[in-house]
């Protein structure tokens, strides 16, 4: 068992809000109340196997890909997206994947998108609804509906082990419905929502430490048939040191029609 900060969300009667590139400035963000929280957190490392899929919405895999750059141009884009299409057939029974975001985060000042060190998870129930024909369109949704589906994210790290700010996890069974939060996120052309979190001290977190390139996370955002979701934030590590090259990672986000 180990010791890292995080950043919880806090209660209160006021609306709490993200609001992103404040004042026509890209990447200028105003964040609701946080607290920084220590924590305990649980090493599986050796232990991966201590949680699954159906009972923890979560697997640590060994996934090497093919490609090791995901910033330079589109062409990686149709590579990678038939390598995780392949692999959450494989290890979570999609029968149907559709990739519709990824997002490259550096733990760096001036990086444009940072890991985020907020616990949360990345969709309400009515983003969920929204986001779902967004990607479709009203037709195909209804469709989805119909059936089992749900949002699950990939991550993994890029081009070097992540030694610092590594990506841990609340265990669902461990979570009350009252930690949960709505926490508007507020754009200049448009709004959405995610479910923020706040302390409870029975909160039992977890990560994969020094995950390199080759290894990956699976992680449920939503399910429509009740499958846990996850709380997850960056986790600042207290025995962290300043890493040589800063913490690279990618996450992408799927829908999945089971």
């Amino acid at each position: 068992m180990t010791t890292a900060t995080v950043n919880y969300h806090v209660r209160s009667h006021a609306p709490q809000a993200f609001h992103f590139d404040v004042d026509g400035i890209v990447g200028n963000l105003i964040s609701p109340e946080l607290i920084a929280t220590q924590v305990k957190v649980r090493d599986l490392r050796n232990q991966v196997n201590e949680v699954n899929f159906a009972e923890d919405g979560i697997l640590f895999v060994t996934a090497k890909s093919k490609v090791d750059e995901f910033e330079n141009g589109h062409s990686w884009k149709a590579v990678y997206e038939q390598e995780l299409a392949q692999l959450l057939k494989q290890e979570i029974a999609a029968k149907e994947v559709v990739v519709f975001d990824h997002t490259v985060r550096v733990d760096d000042p001036n990086a444009t998108r940072r890991p985020a060190r907020n616990v949360h998870n990345d969709y309400t129930q009515a983003s969920v609804e929204k986001r779902l024909v967004d990607i479709l369109g009203a037709e195909r949704a209804a469709q989805f509906q119909q059936g089992h589906f749900g949002f699950v994210n990939v991550w993994r790290p890029v081009q070097y082990p992540v030694l610092s700010s590594p990506l841990g996890f609340i265990r669902p069974r461990s979570m009350l419905a009252k930690d949960w939060m709505n926490i508007e996120l507020i754009y200049p052309d448009r709004q959405g929502q995610i479910l923020g979190v706040a302390a409870n001290p029975e909160h039992e977190w977890f990560y994969q430490s020094k995950m390199t390139p080759d290894e990956a996370i699976i992680f449920n955002i939503y399910d429509n048939t009740g499958l846990p979701h996850l709380a997850h934030s960056a986790l600042d590590m207290t025995s962290d040191v300043k890493a040589a090259v800063p913490r690279k990672s990618i996450e992408t986000r799927t829908l999945i029609k089971y």
